[in-house]
């Protein structure tokens, strides 16, 4: 899955790649011509005594040393753009994929492992991206080559390359087997670590109100402990490879000058050739241990290139049709039919054969207790969720049919909890249309009676909004992503629940003042205050995910029974108030 994940994504790159291995055969060869020149510089020159060798043969070993520099940095340069670049791809393909996943995607993988996949995952195959382009071509070549050059020098002494090689290979290799699953325990806990922290610093008010800070920080420390623990495994796995290797060499060393010596002194070697052995014994060893090094990093990697491939493989459930039916009903109004929806996992419907019309230049109110569906329905019509059975037609063309740039093109979704991004006033009523001028964008805060407050705001239009809106109350958030949504001018409004955190009589002037700005749209209003949709056109009463009344404020109230016990319920609160 790695090598997938990093082929494909490394193919644009081709040129790079071609010249890294060019550039490392280049240096590879020049370490490897590099030992057998010195050992003839200690034979032919320091021992003869010949003077104008050792300056021949020298300068020959500066220029072959310049070439070897040359070559590894433009490796290094060559190797870090190439990673550098891809990590860059990846973490855009994700994002787009993420952008493109419906409510049931995001719900299955939460958002704190969508970051930490887009990070810290991301940067794993980035880093044995960068380190395997830097030794894949110079490891197999300088170990094989190392091994030819060495037995040039001598073959008696051959034995300890056949011994140490394969004993250093021994040593690394059963760590890193060791190490390949608190690899994956690792990623995991990184992801608990983030999303303990995400809903720590997201519920930070209601941690408060509640006293839980002790409560929270244990959830923390639990987390943070078992994530410590797990890095402190694998770093005591880590922590015996380099004694293990040092060992290895510097016992090979000493092997090499103990025999040498006695080769030497029959006449067998020569002490260039013994100083040329080892140095080549030393390069062989370097070579093994920064292949078991890649090999340590790569099922890390392994582990992350799945977590990325899992995304990247997973494909909406809302799916545009490969040949879209455009909407051509302008104004467009809603029609369902005969709708039900199960979400994922759930033993029984959330909503049951639901049929209902929302007509153009009409209120159409949605109520009923908590759970009924109606933050559902609202889902299903801006299609965030696909029907598990019946119908919705936008404009007469059937939500599934359509183009999605299309369908949200005649929707302005008002959410149940706003969100602002961060940013400025004018950037986020923009999001409703990015062309809007400064006049619509005062008009359509007069008419979600935010003008107000956003004139006394530093810089008015201009004023800096923190990320969530965290820098405005509920309320005036609230009133922000209506304002957001009427810059749109779409032809259905979706009011989730919108009119809750405004006070009664803010919330009876933005009403009136809405009245004529959306008379020619289809306006569905889902709320609980029965005062916000006193006037709707229509009132579609939920109870259980099934539709048990359908008319006016007076119809219901005189014939459904569930309608009036919530009007009664609020009734007596009112009463009471």
């Amino acid at each position: 899955m790695l090598w997938r994940l990093i082929r494909t994504h490394l193919r644009p790159y081709a040129g790079f790649v071609a010249a890294i291995l060019v550039l490392q055969l280049l240096a590879t060869l020049a370490s490897l011509y590099l030992p057998s020149l010195n050992g003839q510089i200690i034979d032919k020159g320091v021992v003869a005594g010949d003077t104008g060798y050792i300056l021949r043969t020298g300068a020959v070993m500066l220029a072959v040393t310049v070439l070897n520099i040359l070559a590894t940095a433009g490796v290094a340069y060559a190797a870090s753009f190439s990673s550098a670049a891809v990590a860059r791809d990846l973490r855009g393909a994700v994002f787009e994929r993420v952008g493109a996943f419906s409510a049931q995607e995001l719900s299955r993988f939460g958002a704190p492992t969508l970051i930490s996949r887009n990070t810290n995952d991301v940067t794993q195959v980035q880093t044995v991206l960068n380190m395997g382009l830097m030794f894949m071509v110079s490891i197999p070549i300088m170990m094989i080559g190392g091994i030819f050059m060495a037995l040039r020098e001598d073959v008696g002494l051959s034995w300890l390359v056949a011994v140490a090689v394969p004993l250093l290979g021994v040593i690394v290799g059963s760590i890193v087997v060791r190490m390949v699953p608190w690899f994956r325990k690792m990623q995991e806990s990184v992801d608990t670590v983030n999303r303990v922290l995400r809903e720590q610093i997201t519920g930070i008010r209601v941690v408060r109100a509640f006293v839980r800070e002790e409560h929270e920080e244990r959830r923390f420390d639990d987390a943070n402990t078992t994530y410590t623990g797990t890095a402190l495994a694998v770093g005591r796995l880590f922590s015996m490879v380099f004694p293990l290797v040092m060992l290895v060499f510097n016992a090979a060393s000493i092997a090499v000058i103990w025999f040498g010596a006695h080769r030497i002194a029959s006449g067998q070697m020569t002490i260039g050739s013994m100083n040329a052995f080892m140095t080549y014994l030393v390069q062989i060893l370097m070579s093994v241990m920064f292949g078991v090094m890649m090999s340590m990093m790569i099922p890390r990697a392994s582990v992350s290139a799945g977590r990325i491939t899992e995304v990247l493989d997973t494909r909406s459930s809302v799916v545009e049709a490969s040949t879209p039916t455009p909407i051509r009903q302008r104004p467009a109004g809603v029609e369902l039919r005969e709708v039900t929806f199960t979400y994922p996992g759930a033993d029984a419907p959330v909503l049951r054969a639901v049929t209902a019309s929302v007509r153009p230049g009409q209120t159409t109110a949605i109520v009923g207790s908590t759970g009924a569906g109606k933050s559902t329905l609202v889902s299903l019509i801006a299609r965030l969720y696909d029907v598990t059975d019946g119908a919705i037609l936008v404009g007469g063309t059937d939500v599934r049919q359509a183009g999605l740039t299309d369908l949200w093109s005649h929707i302005g979704l008002v959410p149940q909890k706003p969100f602002l991004f961060s940013g400025t006033v004018a950037t986020n009523l923009r999001y409703g249309d990015p062309a809007a001028s400064d006049d619509q964008l005062w008009e359509a805060l007069r008419v979600a009676q935010a003008d107000d407050f956003v004139r006394q705001m530093p810089g008015g239009l201009d004023a800096p909004i923190s990320q969530g809106g965290s820098n405005v109350s509920g309320g005036q958030r609230q009133r922000l992503a209506i304002a957001r949504a009427l810059v749109r001018r779409p032809d259905i409004y979706l009011f989730d629940d919108s009119f809750s955190a405004l006070d009664l009589a803010t919330d009876a002037r933005l009403r009136a003042a809405l009245a004529p700005h959306t008379k020619e749209a289809a306006v569905v209003v889902v709320a609980q205050r029965i005062s916000t949709i006193l006037e709707a056109d229509q009132i579609i009463v939920l109870e259980d995910g099934r539709v048990v009344g359908s008319g006016r404020h007076t119809d219901l109230v005189a014939t459904c029974p569930t309608y009036a016990e919530i009007v009664a319920s609020q009734a007596v609160l009112e009463d009471a108030a």
